[in-house]
């Protein structure tokens, strides 16, 4: 049963509810004064970004205590930290949201032990502005200025280039395309921030306290050309105009940031998130997944509940994923390992342990 005051449902359809998300009041600290660049649109519920989104997102089935924990950062406007192992849908839970209210495709910031703050924020490909500062030296009066190259050009005593060609150097990564003002908020994927370094969480309180941040090759242009229109993550066409460098949300993002536990992270970020755990599926809630993902009833198809029995004992010996049964019933759907003598085998090429003595 759905209750009154949640936005997020995880069954679709949700324009009504977008549309209180978009309305309702944020608390007075969430609250951020960002003005959109009125000739930028964010893409919207089509195209291939937003297929793939919707693709993804339909087939999460989120129990009633992810929904409560899910609509309390709605509401609250912070990030949402989820964690659990391998292969329970933290991932998928991002694309659930931005499926179920509507609100585009997923921004993905995949996070690696040499991820920084910046990478996350934009862009800047300061060798190739130098390289067009040097032909612009050389270049005749009135030639028309070269392409972009990646060949190295002799550069002596670079005078210094208009503000305009920067922006062909510059670009907003996901969690500064996240953060651009709007008036509704775009949801961001920050996968698996258990791999950064040490420093990583520290360095994102700012950005989520400030809900912006600053450009500084910008800023210091800003006296020559206050206004710079930045490619954005959507891709170098979505352009956008940033005014002296700054970057403030109207909205705060949606941040969904996973972890597989291989760290634990500093109570001041901890504080600014709400968290999360997921663990993995039961046998009511793998019934539910395997008929919305692949429109099989496991209660009334026995060979298709043997499967999911075989996967839930095996699951006792080590961590198995999700994805594993479903790939399971998917063979067996083609007609694959279908032979009576191919069982063990069959399991045992499918539902290898992701974790324990057999892994």
């Amino acid at each position: 049963m759905a209750k009154d005051w949640w936005l997020y449902h995880g069954t679709g359809e949700g324009a009504d509810r977008r549309a209180r998300l978009e309305a309702g009041p944020p608390p007075p600290w969430r609250r951020f004064n960002g003005v959109p660049d009125p000739e930028y649109a964010p893409p919207g519920c089509e195209g291939k970004a937003w297929r793939q989104t919707s693709e993804r997102g339909a087939g999460y089935v989120p129990d009633e205590p992810e929904k409560d924990v899910v609509n309390t950062a709605l509401h609250l406007r912070r990030p949402l930290l989820v964690t659990g192992k391998p292969g329970v849908g933290k991932s998928t839970l991002a694309y659930s949201i931005a499926t179920d209210l509507g609100l585009g495709p997923v921004l993905h910031w995949p996070i690696t032990s040499r991820t920084v703050l910046r990478d996350g924020l934009y862009l800047y490909d300061a060798v190739g502005r130098l390289q067009e500062a040097g032909l612009e030296q050389l270049r005749p009066p009135g030639a028309a200025p070269a392409a972009p190259s990646a060949a190295p050009a002799p550069v002596t005593d670079p005078a210094p280039v208009t503000a305009p060609s920067i922006s062909r150097y510059l670009s907003l990564g996901p969690l500064g395309t996240a953060l651009l003002p709007q008036d509704r908020p775009r949801v961001l994927l920050v996968d698996e921030i258990d791999k950064s370094d040490i420093d990583l969480p520290g360095d994102l309180l700012t950005v989520f306290e400030e809900g912006g941040f600053v450009i500084p090759e910008l800023a210091r242009l800003a006296k020559q050309s206050p206004t710079v229109p930045v490619g954005t993550a959507d891709g170098l066409d979505a352009t956008v105009r940033i005014k002296d460098g700054n970057v403030q949300c109207r909205y705060f993002p949606v941040v969904v940031l996973t972890s597989n536990g291989e760290r634990d992270f500093p109570p001041a970020f901890l504080r600014r998130c709400v968290r999360l755990h997921l663990d993995a599926p039961g046998p009511d809630k793998l019934a539910r997944i395997v008929r919305r993902r692949l429109g099989v009833d496991i209660e009334t198809d026995e060979e298709y509940g043997e499967l999911v029995r075989a996967f839930l004992d095996r699951a006792e010996d080590g961590d198995l994923a999700t994805d594993q049964l479903l790939n399971a019933i998917q063979l067996r759907l083609a007609g694959a390992w279908s032979a009576p003598g191919d069982r063990d085998r069959f399991l045992d090429t499918v539902m290898q342990h992701l974790t324990g003595p057999t892994a």
